[in-house]
């Protein structure tokens, strides 16, 4: 069975499942909203795109967290940690990278199995 792409675009689609696995690209929030904003709208698109493909966020494998700058991992984590799924965790990576120049202060990437 050939990958389903969810939302195709010119460069790249929003999700591809296959395989019972779920890969979503790199979500980000509105440049003109602060880092709290920002990482509530990432996550909200995570899990509209999880909902949308057939997995949810218990069913995540994977996060991958770029913060423009470090310093404001703990205010990610407490806007992070509120949204997980506490039962289910997974495994984390995060680091801190030029995410875009429009004021893009955070990007998610998510890896999820199917439900």
């Amino acid at each position: 069975m050939p990958p389903m792409r969810m939302d195709p675009g010119a460069r790249m689609s929003q999700a591809v499942v296959h395989g019972g696995i779920v890969w979503l690209s790199g979500q980000i929030g509105a440049p003109q909203d602060d880092l709290a904003g920002q990482t509530r709208d990432c996550l909200a698109k995570v899990e509209a795109l999880l909902d949308k493909t057939g997995s949810a966020k218990s069913h995540i494998i994977k996060m991958e967290i770029w913060l423009a700058d470090l310093s404001d991992f703990d205010e990610m984590n407490r806007i992070y940690e509120a949204w997980l799924d506490p039962e289910n965790p997974p495994a984390r990576a995060t680091c801190e990278a030029r995410v875009r120049a429009d004021g893009t202060l955070i990007e998610i990437v998510a890896t999820a199995a199917l439900l």
